[in-house]
């Protein structure tokens, strides 16, 4: 690993910061009860009129770095339209809890209502939410359990109605024996590996010193509770699904090839969900569409978000 004054890894975020900043975003930190502490970056309060035009947004990451890796290419075109919230969740960035360790308290649903709490402290009475991969488990149950405050809900890359025969798939697609080698690479190997499996970009010619420099500074930090959380997962536990259609209107975004959550999953879940889920299937990208074609996934988004409810 190169010394942190030769880091790369440290450079890039310093830059993906940067992006967050020049949006209008600041970090923040704020205790949402005894145990919890969330970090995430919204708009500086110095904006705070400019905001209260725009109608709000929240964005929930996947499972690896925290939220300025994941999101980056979202904040500056987002920003123009929407007051973004951007969180780490809980075990992720500076997001932390001294909560005991129990199924429940390492859930997806454990996650949503930390979520949901930390918006209400917010004084954020009506939102919507963009959740991608594990982010978008988050934000599913958000809209189940506040359907009075979460307007519209985007599912980007989520298979939130994964079974166990899906889950054991994935692994063996990725040549793992447990989910937690793939979600939590621990070496350049493991990264370049993991890489493979959610982008469409290859890693084969960036050096081994290079992706180990990355690999410690997104993956180092909370390993423990991060295979907790895995661990701790509802979805996925067994060969049925408990998905039932939620009063919002709802997008699923998908990659043509994503490999985690094979493009079959989004059509299933669209029929699962019923008459107000629509899917966007976004052609040569995987997993991370929102990273890969980032022009059409931000389109997608604004014009779903921006568009008027069927309903109305």
């Amino acid at each position: 690993m190169a010394p942190s004054f030769l880091s790369v890894a440290k450079f890039v975020e310093a830059i993906l910061r940067r992006r967050f900043s020049s949006a209008g975003l600041s970090l923040q930190t704020l205790s949402i009860d005894s145990e919890t502490t969330i970090q995430f970056w919204g708009p500086r309060p110095s904006l705070s009129h400019e905001n209260k035009q725009k109608p709000s947004l929240l964005l929930l990451h996947g499972f690896g770095p925290s939220a300025v890796w994941q999101w980056s290419r979202q904040v500056k075109p987002l920003s123009l339209v929407f007051s973004l919230y951007i969180p780490d969740l809980v075990f992720f960035g500076g997001s932390t809890t001294t909560s005991s360790c129990s199924d429940e308290n390492r859930s997806e649903m454990f996650q949503a209502s930390c979520m949901g709490r930390l918006m209400e402290k917010l004084g954020v009475e009506r939102f919507s939410v963009v959740g991608t991969s594990y982010g978008g488990f988050v934000a599913y149950n958000m809209a189940k359990m506040f359907p009075e405050k979460v307007d519209k809900v985007i599912l980007a890359s989520s298979g939130v109605n994964m079974r166990r025969s899906d889950n054991e798939a994935f692994i063996a697609r990725a040549k793992c024996h447990r989910i937690t080698e793939v979600m939590l690479p621990s070496s350049g190997t493991d990264l370049r590996r993991f890489s493979g499996m959610v982008s469409s970009r290859r890693l084969d010619f960036v050096p081994d010193f290079v992706l180990n420099d990355f690999c410690q500074k997104m993956y180092s930090e909370n390993r423990e509770e991060k295979a907790e959380l895995l661990e701790g997962l509802s979805i996925g536990r067994d060969d049925k699904t408990n998905i039932t259609p939620i009063q919002q209107d709802v997008m699923l975004i998908w990659g043509e090839h994503d490999q985690v959550f094979p493009l079959k999953m989004a059509h299933d879940l669209r029929e699962m969900l019923g008459k107000k889920a629509k899917l966007k299937v976004i052609q040569r990208t995987s997993h991370i569409p929102q990273t890969e074609k980032p022009k059409e996934f931000n389109g997608t988004i604004m014009s779903f978000l921006l568009s008027p409810s069927p309903s109305l």
